[in-house]
């Protein structure tokens, strides 16, 4: 592995430009990858010339994201395909029509999230479903249709997405929070027999993340001045940093890591 670092001082955003060799010409799919942490994770694969795929539900911050890289030059322009996860057959067809084009994954990310604020007493079957859908249920069955492929080569590493949210006990969201913690339990319960075939699957947690939706919708004066006294690190956490930790349990750098979860949160936890 060779490394170089560069640091933003100030906003503490990982903006580190290690290199991990082995990642050049790996195929990477990635869930939710048009905006926030999705986004720096396709640039952060990108950069490194993976080849990336992603799907996203919001088109325009997806082809924007997509021109802009192309225009950049700074790697293989991503193929991307607008898909609600919460349809799994268009998932699976999203992913197959993915593999076609570049082949066989080598790194799955199962980043789409959504943490939207609900109250406990509101939550009705049909949300509940929604909620599971998009937080636990996409993880599963993207992993169960690039699992094929990883165990065919050999290898593989799989990252799903998990929160610290829950591990903080933080009220309104408990959907969210029940689907999150369940990344642990699937992570456990598939390491075994997927680790027979070299394939690893792991679960990268982040704390409260600077995405331009944390801060428009849920950051205010009073919650960050509580996340700082909180946090062990007076630095807060970016997207970049949650992309520079994927880059390593993505390469063989991480090779001997499986079953565990990775925190990204300053000391929040």
């Amino acid at each position: 592995m060779q490394a170089s670092s560069a640091r933003q001082q100030g906003s503490g955003a990982a903006l580190g430009d290690t290199l991990y060799p082995d990642l050049r010409s790996r195929r990477v799919f990635i869930t939710g990858g048009g905006s926030g942490i999705g986004e720096a994770l396709v640039e952060a694969f990108v950069r490194q010339g993976a080849q990336v795929a992603f799907v996203d539900i919001n088109a325009a911050v997806s082809e924007a994201l997509v021109e802009r890289l192309r225009a950049q030059g700074l790697g293989p322009a991503p193929w991307w395909r607008r898909c609600d996860v919460t349809d799994v057959p268009s998932l699976q067809q999203a992913i197959a029509d993915a593999a076609q084009a570049l082949g066989t994954f080598d790194v799955l990310v199962n980043n789409v999230g959504s943490d939207d604020r609900h109250a406990l007493e509101d939550v009705t079957p049909d949300y509940w479903d929604q909620r599971i859908g998009v937080n636990q249920r996409a993880a599963f069955f993207a992993i169960q249709s690039v699992v094929p492929g990883m165990r065919e080569q050999g290898r593989g590493s799989i990252i799903n997405l998990g929160s610290t949210g829950w591990q903080t006990k933080n009220a309104g969201y408990p959907c969210y929070a029940t689907a999150k913690s369940s990344m642990n339990g699937m992570m456990r319960g598939m390491a075994k027999a997927l680790g027979e075939h070299r394939i690893r699957i792991n679960v990268l947690s982040p704390g409260w993340v600077m995405t331009e939706r944390q801060i428009t919708q849920w950051l205010d004066a009073e919650s960050e001045k509580e996340l700082m006294k909180n946090q062990c690190l007076p630095d807060k956490v970016m997207p970049e940093d949650i992309a520079a930790m994927a880059l390593f349990l993505a390469s063989d750098a991480s090779r001997a890591c499986t079953a565990q979860e990775f925190v990204v949160d300053a000391g929040w936890t």
